[in-house]
Parts: structure tokens; C-alpha cells; sequence
């Protein structure tokens, strides 16, 4: 027989994981909520231009990491690697630049990026993403990233560090990569082949490589805060003023750029320790002309990006236990066939009460039955047999006390809903 294995860079998420995926996502939900964010979804398939326009053609995600394929139809498609292009094509698409601004937005679902497979990043990963549209108020610069901190504090990280940038904007930013290339150009005979292909395609990317003789040119290399326009400045500076004066504690970080040819202005990654070398849990900055560029009107934005395989594999390493899966508290247990139809009519009954409860198929022993109350931890086990039946009655056994209670059966769902309570 064929043996079936997972595709390279997906995984299953087991039950050992899903208490952290419930976990993590209702901080998400409680946060957002917290900042007024509304959630909105957008598709896994796409068009496959509107990331190569969107994200930029010298970028790895476009060169190296999209899933592309042609469809039946003839059209180019890709899974969705990335969030923000996605989310403003739906923003320019569905008309929303009616509705008051700034537009706060957030998601989680997966992604695709056809890259090495390590340690917290795969092929297919899920994300929790955060936009705001429609403001260019540095100001809120700051709330996204407030809103990183808070989620990150909420599920348990410590040492947070934020660092800072500005990559500036069309006006500043092309001839500050002029005077990158000119630098580098000097020493293009000690630059590594892959830095030597980023200069050409996408010399931004230079700044976050990790291959030791570019490092060491980074040192003097020239940097984009002393090239930045009067309005990229006076937003720098903004946008540093309002992080003390909300006691947020910043590094300017000039190497970081992003990979991705949208970004303008501020850009940011949080780090938090006890992680080892893979301590960055969020990066993101503003893309303030995405949205033109993908057929709207001019319209500034913000956001960020955070891999949740990436909360797990950290939750786990700082020894952070989310709390438990609420399993039911309650079995129903029977001896012989008409108890088992009297057993299978009061589980539908505590269901109709919100009363969790566990049914166990296939005709077991009474002490099978009870193995399976004390494997999910439940708290009392209903127990029908076909005298009681004819009584109209259940014994309710307290597996913690090992006592037994005589119940009629009509009282059952009141009686558990009581102690339970």
C-alpha cells in the first residue's frame, strides 16, 4: 500500500499544541478588541501580479518562495505568501475607503512560502496580522506597535525589546540607495555572490545580511537616518517622541529595512529574551503607497505580521502553560441496551443545557466507561443501567470523592449544573 507522508514544510497540529493555539488566539481576540480593530479575512488564492506588484520583483518571496500556479481557467494564481497586499487589494476592491478612517484591521490564518524548512517557520504557516489605514499620524505608529506589546506581555514573553527605523519615502529613499550602491560598489570584490545579487536587485537588503565579511562593511556603511527628506525626519522624530512620551523604551536600529519593496517611513521589529538567536516575534512598518500602487487612491498604512508557529515553539521554551482544554466534566455511562438508549437521550439533554458530557460508543464494560471519565478528568460519571431505567432514576458518582448519588433521570441536568457551578 501507498504510504502517505506530509508534504515538505507543512506539519499537523497535534492535541499537545492545540491548548496553545486556543491559548494564543484568545489573547489575539482579547487584544484586538481591546484597541477596536475589526476582523476581516481574505482568500489563500489570489492573483499571482498582485504580489509581484505589491511585494516587488527583486524580493525572495516573489523570486524564490511563491507558489504559482496556472488554473484551469488559464490564470496565473498564488497561495497567499504574505497578509497587507492581500488585505488592501480587498480594501481598493470592496470600496472601504468609504468608511471612516483610520481603518483598523486585523486577521490570523495561513501562509505560503516555498522556503527552507527549520525550527518555527514552514511552508505553510499561520500569522496574526494587524493594518491601519488611512492615517499618517506617527502617532499611529505607536499603537501598533502597543498593540504587539500588549499581545506579547498578555501571553507571557518578557525582556521586549522594540527596535526602530525609517526607510524613508520615494522622495529620499532612492538616492540614499544610490549612495548604498556606491559604497558597496568599492568593495564589491569581498561581498559574498548572494550580496553581490542584492546590490544589483534589491540593495536595501544588504543591511540584514548575515554573512560575516558584508557585516563588517555595515559598520561605516552610509545610513538612511542621515539621508532621510525634511518629512521623513520630522515623522522619525515624531514618531520617537511619542514612543517616550508613552515610556516605551526604543533602539534606532538603522539595518533594519524589511524585505519587502513597500515599506516607507517607520519600520520595527520586537524581540524578547530567553529565546536564543531566534528572538525576533514581530516585525512591520508603513507602506504608505501600497495602496495606490495596487489601483486606489493615495492612502497612507500601517501593520505588522507575527508567525504563530513561531508563539508556540517560544510559549513552550519559557515554560509558559496556557490553560488546559475545556474537556467535559461529565460522562454517561450505561449497562445494557435500553439504558444505552436512556444514556444516549440525557447526553442530547445536558447538550441542550450547555452541560458538557461524554458519550462512550460501542457497548464497553461500566469500568471501560469509567476509564474514559478519569482519562479526560471529568468530574462526575452518569451511570444508567436498565433497573434504573425502570425507576426513572441515575446513580451520579463523584470521581474525586468516589460517592454515589441516586438521582431521577428528569433532575440530572439541574443536578450537575448546580455542583458544576
Amino acid at each position: 500500500m501507498t504510504k502517505y507522508k506530509r508534504v515538505t514544510g507543512m506539519r499537523d497540529v497535534l492535541f499537545d499544541d492545540q491548548p496553545y493555539w486556543r491559548f494564543i488566539l484568545a489573547k489575539i481576540q482579547e487584544t484586538t478588541d481591546l484597541f477596536g480593530y475589526q476582523r476581516l479575512d481574505t482568500p489563500l488564492l489570489e492573483q499571482a501580479s498582485l504580489f509581484v506588484r505589491g511585494v516587488g520583483e527583486g524580493t525572495d518571496i516573489v523570486e524564490k518562495e511563491m507558489y504559482i500556479f496556472e488554473d484551469r481557467d488559464g490564470d496565473q494564481l498564488a497561495l497567499r505568501p504574505e497578509f497587507t497586499a492581500s488585505i488592501m487589494r480587498a480594501y481598493v476592491e470592496n470600496g472601504l475607503h468609504t468608511l471612516p478612517m483610520p481603518l483598523r484591521l486585523w486577521t490570523t490564518g495561513p501562509l505560503f512560502r516555498h522556503e527552507r524548512p527549520q525550527a518555527g517557520r514552514y511552508r505553510q504557516h499561520s500569522q496574526f496580522d494587524i493594518e491601519v489605514i488611512g492615517e499618517q499620524d506617527p502617532a499611529v505608529d505607536v499603537e501598533v506597535i502597543s498593540v504587539a506589546w500588549r499581545l506579547f506581555t498578555s501571553l507571557g514573553f518578557y525582556g521586549l525589546r522594540l527596535y526602530i527605523n525609517s526607510t524613508g519615502c520615494p522622495v529620499c529613499k532612492p538616492a540614499y540607495i544610490q549612495t548604498l550602491v556606491n559604497y558597496f560598489s568599492a568593495f564589491a570584490d569581498r561581498l559574498p555572490p548572494d550580496d553581490k545579487m542584492r546590490l544589483q536587485k534589491n540593495p536595501l537588503r544588504i543591511l540584514d545580511s548575515k554573512e560575516p565579511a558584508t557585516q563588517a562593511l555595515l559598520e561605516n556603511a552610509p545610513r538612511i537616518t542621515d539621508h532621510l527628506c525634511a518629512d521623513c525626519a520630522s515623522h522619525f522624530a515624531k514618531l520617537k517622541a511619542y514612543l517616550e512620551a508613552i515610556g516605551r523604551p526604543y533602539v534606532v536600529d538603522y539595518r533594519i529595512v524589511r524585505g519587502l519593496d513597500y515599506y516607507t517611513k517607520t519600520v520595527f521589529e520586537i524581540k524578547a529574551d530567553g529565546l536564543g538567536s531566534q528572538d525576533t516575534i514581530c516585525g512591520g512598518g508603513r507602506y504608505d503607497g501600497l495602496i495606490e500602487e495596487l489601483g486606489g487612491r493615495p492612502t497612507p498604512g500601517i501593520g505588522f505580521g507575527s508567525g504563530i508557529e513561531r508563539y508556540v515553539i517560544a510559549l513552550r521554551h519559557l515554560g509558559v502553560e496556557p490553560p488546559p482544554e475545556p474537556l467535559p466534566k461529565a460522562t454517561v455511562s450505561y449497562l445494557g441496551e435500553l439504558a444505552k438508549l436512556a444514556a444516549l437521550k440525557l447526553v442530547e439533554t445536558l447538550h441542550d443545557e450547555h452541560i458538557g458530557a461524554l458519550f462512550t460508543p460501542g457497548d464497553r464494560s461500566l469500568k471501560a466507561q469509567l476509564k474514559t471519565a478519569n482519562r479526560i478528568n471529568a468530574v462526575f460519571a452518569v451511570i444508567v443501567g436498565e433497573d434504573e431505567v425502570q425507576a426513572g432514576q441515575a446513580t451520579i458518582r463523584d470521581l474525586s470523592q468516589s460517592e454515589q448519588t441516586v438521582v431521577d433521570l428528569a433532575d440530572v441536568p439541574a443536578w450537575l449544573k448546580e455542583k458544576l457551578e
